[in-house]
């Protein structure tokens, strides 16, 4: 564990949302090769967890980070990197560090669009939450509604959201609508441990639990932002829509528990050293390297996939409860995001295009309309970024600008970010005062566990708007809309 300092670093003002720490900072070895940089308003800086500054600027000194290490507005403490921590490494010289993408790889969310309006699905909230709550197993130990095979994972690991259309699972524009078509490329299912591989094959189609959700939610006119945005990605007021936040569950974390094992040890050896062991990486050049980077894409597969098959079921309740095909209902996919990933991605650094290996820990990709990995549904708008806030507080619908190459190598904020731990919130709300309370304000929760609700009560995280108007100001993401929630259901 590190030890936080007692106060915050100096920081440099670059703008009124861009804030710097020095290389000065970190002098002896293992130094700040590059400086930290943090993305908030003067009331979230003034409020920022100091283990953000430690954690950062710590990443600040791994081998062959490139610009800066950044911090995005929802930023708080992390396993190693701080949960909205972005970093991006040379290929040559740089490393991999697990820690910098996260025990969930490919957490991520996901945003379903519907023909329906507030007005239709008000009278039939309640049956519509309890119907997903039965047809989408949640909570810690849910098993998949699933039995498939030992190959049949293996091929879920390399084909991704594609295993899923194909076997009925989806329709095939979902497949485009999904980042990177939902199958990262380069999953070798060898890397992958036997034990990975057990915890994983009963979770695919789970919800699990902590801040993972699924929230029906309502646009209102008021909060429609930029109208042309807004219908290009057929958002409309008073708009009924569903997102979902969940990742790869064990399966990814079984991943990183066995690659963070393996590279601990080897690091001396590589030469490199570390102010904090939970920033264990390994030369991105190095076979140890590539077997995580091949294993963490099967993860990345597995939680496409995992959303995916949530969504099928979503397709299926709001069928049988509007008794209407999901066709005509209009249940298609705005995008799917993931936001604990590294990717290999090419970006300018000094003003010319490199190769970088991106860690995005908490951090949402966010391609401007030049990029040529934006979807070309989404050329004319930027690709879409989802981001979700907590159950009482509502959640966003942004795009990504192409500024955000220059700015955060094309990334912005995944949430509003917590400012309370899961055991502190445990300690100060109640799950079922909490629960009542929500309903008393129009929001019907249907939840596994009464304790982990109350960790996800609103006034344990920060104000999801001003983060949000943070990197709008800073010309990364921009707002197309607000979607506030009416059902939710939890783990």
């Amino acid at each position: 564990m590190i030890q936080l300092p007692t106060k915050r670093p100096d920081l440099k003002k670059i703008s009124d949302v861009v804030w710097e720490v020095s290389t000065d900072y970190k002098k002896s070895e293992p130094k700040m090769q590059v400086p930290a940089r943090v993305y908030a308003t003067k009331p979230l800086i003034d409020a920022m967890d100091l283990a953000v500054f430690e954690q950062i600027s710590n990443v600040a000194c791994l081998p062959g980070i490139q610009k800066a290490a950044m911090a995005m507005p929802d930023a708080h403490w992390g396993y190693g990197f701080p949960v909205g921590g972005v970093a991006a490494f040379d290929t040559e010289t740089g490393i991999i560090s697990p820690g910098g993408i996260g025990y969930d790889i490919n957490c991520g969310m996901r945003l379903i669009r519907t023909d329906l309006t507030w007005d239709e699905v008000k009278p039939k909230i309640k049956p519509l939450v309890d119907a997903l709550f039965k047809l989408v197993p949640a909570g810690v130990g849910a098993h998949s509604f699933l039995k498939l095979t030992p190959q049949q994972i293996k091929d879920v690991m390399v084909d991704g959201v594609k295993w899923c259309v194909k076997n009925g699972y989806g329709w095939p524009e979902d497949i485009e609508r999904t980042e990177d078509e939902g199958a990262i490329k380069g999953a070798d299912p060898d890397k992958v441990s036997a034990k990975a591989m057990k915890r994983g094959a009963p979770e695919l189609g789970t919800l699990g639990s902590g801040n993972h959700y699924l929230e029906i939610q309502v646009v209102k006119k008021e909060n429609i932002y930029d109208v042309k945005l807004a219908k290009a990605l057929g958002i409309f007021e008073n708009q009924v829509c569903i997102m979902v936040h969940c990742g790869s569950r064990g399966f990814g974390h079984q991943i990183c528990t066995d690659y963070v094992a393996d590279f601990r040890p080897k690091m001396q050896g590589w030469g490199i050293k570390v102010r904090d062991e939970e920033l264990a990486c390994a030369p991105f050049k190095s076979k140890e390297a590539q077997d995580y980077l091949a294993a963490m894409r099967c993860a990345a597969n597995f939680g496409f996939s995992n959303r995916q098959l949530i969504l099928h079921k979503i397709r299926e309740g709001f069928s049988q409860v509007f008794n209407k095909d999901a066709e005509k209902l209009g249940l298609n996919l705005i995008y799917d995001v993931a936001h604990n990933i590294a990717k290999i991605e090419e970006h300018k650094v000094g003003g010319k295009k490199v190769e970088l290996v991106m860690h995005r820990k908490g951090a949402t990709r966010c391609f401007g309309p030049s990029r040529r990995e934006t979807p070309k549904i989404y050329r004319e708008t930027g690709q879409p970024v989802i981001v979700g806030g907590s159950m009482e507080t509502g959640s966003y619908l942004c795009v990504g600008t192409d500024n955000a190459d220059d700015e955060t190598f094309g990334s912005t904020m995944h949430g509003s970010g917590r400012t309370m731990s899961r055991a502190q919130a445990k300690r100060t709300f109640r799950g079922q005062e909490l629960q009542k309370k929500m309903l008393d304000n129009g929001i019907y929760v249907h939840a596994v566990s009464m304790p982990e609700l109350a960790e996800e009560a609103g006034n344990a995280y920060k104000d999801i708007n001003q983060v949000v108007d943070t990197m709008e100001l800073a010309n990364v993401s921009k707002k197309v809309c607000r979607l506030l929630p009416v059902g939710n259901v939890k783990g």
